[in-house]
């Protein structure tokens, strides 16, 4: 590389929650820049959620942050060129990565859902997460599945 590492930036922390994590994940909720509709969508998922963290015990962030990490995957497959051959090398994935990851599932399997607005297949796929079920979670099981099946190529780590 040329130039050096960007410089992370500092993400100030919703209004509503005070939590950084919020703003990450509604900043991967924006569509075209519209960050006051993507607040307004995650607020309204995270009031559908009140019901069903109550019956657990639990407040509604707390209940969406136990749904991701219940989808945060602990070891990825990345390909690695050997001699002529790719092999599929299974590799433990940085913090940040995993929190980048778990949030991306499960905004990419809301939208996949069907129901009329996306606060409510977002809340939907938020409780189908906490119960260690829906589209990210089998993400989460593939990505480890395909870890398993090449931990034979882990010598190959970078």
């Amino acid at each position: 590389m040329r130039k050096s590492r960007a410089k992370r930036r500092i993400l100030l922390p919703d209004y509503k929650y005070n939590d950084i994590l919020v703003t990450r994940f509604v900043n991967n909720l924006m569509y075209e820049g519209k960050k006051s509709t993507a607040f307004k969508i995650f607020y309204e998922a995270i009031e559908m959620l009140d019901k069903k963290a109550k019956e657990v015990g639990l407040e509604p962030l707390d209940y969406w942050k136990k749904a991701l990490e219940n989808v945060t995957p602990q070891v990825e497959v990345k390909s690695r060129r050997i001699g002529g051959a790719t092999f599929q090398v299974p590799t433990e994935i940085r913090e940040d990565r995993k929190i980048a990851i778990s949030i991306k599932n499960i905004i990419q399997f809301a939208r996949k859902r069907s129901g009329r607005s996306m606060s409510e297949k977002l809340s939907a796929e938020i409780i189908a997460a906490y119960n260690n079920e829906g589209g990210a979670f089998k993400r989460k099981e593939e990505i480890h599945r395909m870890a398993e099946a090449n931990k034979a190529f882990s010598h190959f780590r970078f």
